[in-house]
């Protein structure tokens, strides 16, 4: 989930590390050029600030970790639950009855691990199909695809088949998140693993699927999955060809502009800077998003005077751990209807504070703006409707809040 500092200092801590820099692996080749160092301030000249409310929408849920919908018309919501159970708002109002209860399967001992992602098949409404992210028994990773059947109103929890497994070294660092992109692809967000500072040097290693951007075709008529033709690694025999991008080091959250397809990577931070990377629609992989060469835009360790920033994409906007926050919980470019002040700007929070952003380009730069202060809610992630309305989950209120500006 939203992942901290190396442990949970504040409930919940969803990325940790501290440890040695390495450098790219052969085949981390031709990223896309690194961006300039953003800026961060007051509203972009011309535009109007946006003040951000969080108004409850349903509670009762225990430690959730996430909000979607199956794009089915409905207008459905669906919350995971970190210890292994998906439930479901309808017309606004908790359903009693769990969608998907996997608890049994689901380990949830450690702060980072858990039923961590929930992604619906675009041509849900028809085939039924939905996708999870979990933590097993034994703390490894394990992607899996279930079916609703019938009135697609409950998943069946005996229709489970794995659709890609991997081991993980350590109990944090786990990524999590799963999402369809404009391209009808699987995405799968990894950390490096945990343990500290990248310590197995995964995050530069196209060779392992920790760290990763993984990029998949569920629909492969052959086994559970195929690679896409278009993926970087598709034709090397030293990387693995599920991978589309390296150097992260915990994308607990990432989401697509719906309007123009640009790709938002929340990346949670070592001890000193969070940050947000920018990947726009059209860019040619593999990307290279730094760690553990850079943390941020920042050389890594923090001790280290210099390092080869070469084919890194660098963030749009960072902050600094501490006084700011903690843990980056990335979120959407909002293209909902309700709020026109709020269209086009990226809305971001932190997972310790309780802050909400808003990110935009003024010119050549990015102005970070904070539209709602720190409140005491743990913002596990952020979540849209069918028509791109925002929403948030709070870990530790048990609270979905409806995002709401003037």
């Amino acid at each position: 989930m939203n992942t901290l500092r190396s442990s949970w200092a504040v409930t919940l801590a969803m990325l940790v590390g501290l440890g040695t820099g390495c450098q790219p692996s052969p085949d981390a080749v031709a990223p896309p050029a690194a961006t300039a160092t953003p800026a961060a301030g007051a509203t972009p000249a011309g535009a109007a600030a946006v003040r951000i409310t969080l108004a409850p929408l349903a509670g009762g849920f225990t430690k959730p970790l996430a909000v979607t919908n199956a794009g089915d018309g409905t207008g459905d919501l669906y919350v995971v639950e970190q210890a292994g159970t998906v439930r479901v708002i309808r017309q606004g109002a908790l359903d009693p009855r769990p969608f998907l209860t996997i608890t049994n399967l689901v380990r949830s001992t450690g702060n980072e691990q858990g039923l961590l992602g929930l992604a619906f098949h675009p041509d849900f409404k028809r085939n039924g199909l939905l996708f999870v992210n979990y933590t097993d028994l034994r703390g490894n990773t394990v992607i899996a695809r279930y079916t609703a059947p019938g009135d697609r109103r409950t998943a069946d929890p005996g229709s489970a088949k794995t659709v890609l497994a991997f081991d993980q070294p350590f109990p944090n660092h786990n990524g999590g998140m799963l999402l369809f992109g404009p391209d009808g692809k699987l995405w799968i967000g990894t950390g490096d693993g945990g343990g500290g500072g990248d310590p197995q040097a995964n995050g530069q290693n196209a060779g392992v699927l920790l760290g990763k951007l993984l990029r998949i075709d569920v629909d492969a008529p052959d086994g559970p999955y195929g690679i896409p033709a278009d993926n970087p690694f598709v034709r090397s025999s030293t990387a693995r060809q599920e991978v589309w991008g390296i150097g992260l080091r915990n994308p607990w959250r990432y989401s697509f502009d719906r309007a123009t397809g640009d790709l938002w990577v929340a990346d949670v931070g070592q001890n000193s800077w969070e940050e947000v990377n920018l990947v726009p629609a059209g860019t040619a992989p593999p990307v290279n998003f730094g760690w553990n060469v850079m943390e941020a835009t920042h050389c890594f360790p923090p001790d280290r005077a210099t390092c080869n920033r070469q084919g890194l994409l660098l963030p749009v906007t960072e902050y600094k751990t501490g006084p700011e926050g903690c843990s980056v919980t990335g979120g959407y470019v909002y293209r909902g209807q309700r709020f026109p002040g709020l269209a086009g700007r990226y809305v971001f929070g932190d997972y310790c504070r309780g802050v909400i952003w808003t990110l935009q380009r003024d010119g050549s730069q990015w102005v970070r703006t904070e539209a709602m202060a720190g409140q005491s809610v743990n913002i596990s992630s952020f979540g849209e409707d069918e028509d791109g309305e925002l929403y948030v989950s709070g870990h530790n209120t048990g609270m979905v809040y409806r995002v709401e500006a003037r």
